[in-house]
């Protein structure tokens, strides 16, 4: 290990990169043997990182002369990844030694594209995107960009160079950005008077104006930016390129295949992203297919709520499909490999197949003792197998492959197991089940996928994927893994989801404190916000994981988009203006979004007693304190005369029963440094609106990583925040509240989504405090939306965020 360990730091690797690496039986024995057959041990850092990515990327059937291409980057004839694809692409179908003319072509080696070259090359292209740009200016860049990479005469050009030109010409175009380059800004730019009822609460429950980043841009760069074209993938058999060009026509082909035991959750909207994006980026299609194949633990709700799931982000499948379809033609598969000798039954118990793969030591590996049992027994098994003869446990099939690879995916792993249970679609017709090991790669197959895109979880698994695609002689998809998705103070682990409800932490697997994506829709995030989360972070073959402040910021992004102001009080307080009549009363008009006319306005009713938010009173006043306090004024949102604190009247055990206040004339004072909200008490116009409660979510774990056992030493589950949830009782709003929701209901989408009982889209600014959404739990009565009195009706809220803090406001 120390010998390999030394051998990969020479590269340039970093001692733990170097050490990963030792460690990794895939990757160690390939990345020596390419260094060896370099004749050299010591390396430029540049062609150190290339050979370690050429190790990272071959294969034994995709990269056969994997050697000669460790030479010719040491040579210098491969100089960039850009020619390390080429050279790996022209090997899996050339003999390299033989056609050197042909290879160097192919690759670009000797092409110099010059200074100038590259500048005139950015510039014609930029030309062609000039009127978008000057529409769109810094938020069309994904597409240009991606224009730009695909330039033929800059194929083997110095990206940096081509990079840095590119930038460099922008920024001569569009200048520096400014507030035209802010989706905030851009709206209010591109707003017209907009009717001010229905239409208006429409347009922002389904704003149009807002954009996230693109999907042009999600794959503008990267490898994902340089993926094969279909059909350029090798197949066993050159008749099944052409029958699978002749079914496509050349066209992308993905698809999504979850698995339905569980809600989807935030890792499977960058996949959902990724694999309707590039289709739709590249003018394909991409399928649903649920991979249902474990009858014990899928459930039709599941099914249900992934396709609601994947529709709430904006994405249709072309075609919905199941692994069940399939189970005929997967079963005739199996029989086949048997018959060709390359599957068997297999009668071991579990802790026999642990021990013949090495054992927990990883001792010696050695075949089992069905493994060469005559075709035609295995056949007879098999069959046993399907009749329902044998129990559950007591015979599999198995593939054989290769058990002393360096790959476990090669182990001879599982084909088919016995399952009684009834099946969600086929019910109790099957009692074997085809594993994900067997069924993915030949549903990919049969689908005519083009690019089979998973988490590099499965990279193990690719070369067994194309094993079994040319064992049986079918079309072979080209299989590609991308970094999977995690964020802090979550965890996205089914069981342990499952866990945290059965435990009564949380009380469902929507529940908003975690992540699965119906509990963030339940919470009140918009869809947009999560696709534009992901967008942003792009695809690469890092497994990153994110702080959750960066999907806070682009939900708070989107709603400051989207959602109305109304003032609200958690924590109530009263306030009796002394010098006004007891039957004071004015109308107050509101904006819903102050510099938005497209938002419209409501009407608040201004009388003598008022509630305010008891953070918004301090008995002790100081400097940096802006608020209300004993003998100071304070400015009231919407009016124009301030309040002062004349009188603390208390309770009977010391507590603020109420604060007695003096309005103050117009212009008698300065103009106040602060306004807060308040909520006038006037019944006859349902003022206020009681809410029944407030649900203040806050992170589920105190740690970023609840499994780190250095920093949770107790266990995952005693890092959870015993504070996740604080329900508040007693909360007030405006009027503006009713008046929103029955706009809402009186547009076509509203009263549809209203009808389905989908309220998270009724979401509002509860300003100086964050941005909350009805829950599911909500009692909306139709003739309590129509009165604007709160009747039967019950209102329960969800924070979903909090505002960012302003620095330079006082503290409460």
């Amino acid at each position: 290990m120390a010998e390999l360990i030394s051998k990969f730091e020479a590269l340039g690797l970093s001692a733990d990169k170097a050490k990963e690496a030792a460690a990794n039986k895939k990757l160690a024995p390939t990345l020596d043997s390419l260094i060896t057959s370099t004749g050299q041990t010591e390396f430029t850092k540049p062609t150190g990182m290339l050979i370690y990515t050429l190790a990272t990327t071959a294969t034994k059937d995709k990269t056969p002369h994997a050697d000669y291409i460790a030479r010719a980057i040491v040579a210098g004839r491969i100089a960039s990844t850009e020619q390390l694809g080429a050279a790996t692409k022209f090997c899996a179908k050339n003999d390299p030694s033989a056609e050197e003319t042909a290879f160097d072509e192919s690759c670009g080696v000797g092409v110099v594209v010059s200074d100038e070259e590259i500048a005139a090359s950015v510039q014609g292209a930029i030309d062609g995107f000039k009127e978008s740009l000057t529409k769109e200016r810094y938020r069309a860049l994904g597409k240009v960009l991606g224009a730009v990479k695909k330039l033929p005469e800059l194929r083997w050009a110095d990206s940096g160079k081509v990079k840095a030109e590119y930038d460099a010409q922008i920024l001569a175009l569009l200048g520096p950005k400014d507030e035209r380059d802010t989706p905030a800004a851009a709206k209010a730019a591109a707003a017209s008077p907009a009717p001010k009822a229905a239409a208006a609460a429409a347009n922002a429950a389904e704003p149009n104006k807002w954009k996230p980043a693109s999907l042009e841009n999600m794959f503008a760069s990267g490898d994902i930016s340089r993926l094969h074209k279909p059909g350029e993938n090798p197949q066993i058999k050159p008749e099944l390129t052409k029958e699978h060009l002749a079914a496509t026509k050349g066209s992308v082909i993905t698809r999504f295949p979850p698995e339905p035991n569980g809600f989807l959750h935030i890792g499977h909207a960058k996949a959902i992203n990724v694999n309707f994006g590039y289709a739709k980026t590249h003018g394909g299609i991409c399928n649903l297919r649920y991979d249902d194949t474990n009858p014990e633990a899928e459930e039709q709700e599941y099914v249900d709520s992934i396709l609601e799931t994947i529709r709430w982000l904006g994405f249709e499948p072309h075609n919905i499909f199941y692994s069940s379809d399939y189970f005929h033609q997967l079963f005739d598969l199996a029989v086949k490999l048997t018959e060709k000798g390359l599957a068997y039954v297999c009668h071991c118990t579990g802790d026999e197949l642990e021990a013949q793969r090495g054992g927990k030591e990883r001792g010696p590996r050695y075949a089992c003792k069905h493994r060469d049992r005559p075709v035609s027994e295995s056949l007879a098994e098999f069959q046993k197998m399907k009749e329902g003869r044998y129990a559950s446990g007591e015979a599999i099939l198995r593939m054989k492959m290769d058990i002393q690879s360096d790959n476990t995916m090669m182990w001879d792993t599982v084909a088919y197991r016995i399952l009684y249970a009834s099946h969600h679609r086929t019910g109790t017709e099957w009692c074997i089940y085809p594993t994900y090991d067997f069924t993915h790669c030949l549903c990919d197959s049969f689908e005519n996928i083009t690019h089979s895109m998973c988490t590099k979880e499965f990279f193990m698994s690719r070369e067994s994927y194309y094993w079994l695609c040319d064992a049986v002689e079918v079309y072979k998809p080209v299989q590609w893994e991308y970094g999977r998705l995690n964020v802090t103070k979550t965890l996205l682990s089914k069981r342990k989801q499952l866990e945290l409800r059965d435990k009564g932490f949380v009380r469902a697997l929507d529940d908003p404190r975690l992540f699965t994506l119906p509990a963030l829709r339940r919470r009140g995030v918009p869809a947009l916000a999560i696709n534009a989360f992901v967008r942003e972070l792009g695809v690469t073959t890092a497994d990153p994981v994110i702080d959750v402040v960066r999907l806070d910021n682009h939900i708070r992004d989107c709603l400051g988009e989207i959602a109305p102001r109304i003032m609200a009080a958690t924590h109530p307080l009263r306030v009796v203006l002394e010098n006004l009549p007891e039957d004071h009363f004015e109308e107050i008009e509101m904006s819903y979004k102050p510099n938005d006319d497209s938002f419209g306005t409501y009407t608040v009713p201004f009388t003598r007693v008022l509630y305010i938010d008891s953070s918004d009173f301090r008995e002790v006043d100081s400097a940096d304190y802006y608020r209300l306090a004993p003998n100071k004024s304070v400015g009231l949102q919407g009016i124009s005369r301030a309040i002062t604190c004349t009188k603390v009247l208390r309770n009977a055990d010391g507590s603020i029963a109420e604060l007695v206040c003096r309005i103050e004339p117009d212009g008698a004072q300065a103009k106040p440094k602060t306004f807060i909200q308040w909520i006038a008490d006037c019944p006859k116009l349902g003022s206020p609106v009681r809410l029944d409660e407030v649900r203040v979510y806050n992170p589920l774990f105190k740690h970023d990583n609840p499994k780190d056992s250095s920093e949770v030493p107790g266990g995952w589950l005693s890092d959870v925040n015993q504070d996740s949830l604080v329900v508040v009782k007693g909360a007030i709003a405006d009027v503006g509240l009713w008046d929103w929701i029955k706009r809402y209901a009186a547009t076509e989408a509203g009263r549809k989504e209203l009808d389905q009982h989908n309220v998270e889209n009724v979401r509002f600014q509860f300003k100086r405090v964050g941005y909350f959404a009805l829950d599911k739990d909500t009692v909306l009565a139709p003739a309590d939306i129509e009165s604007g009195q709160i009747g039967s009706s019950k209102l329960i809220m969800n924070r979903i965020v909090t505002l960012k803090e302003d620095p330079k406001k006082g503290s409460a």
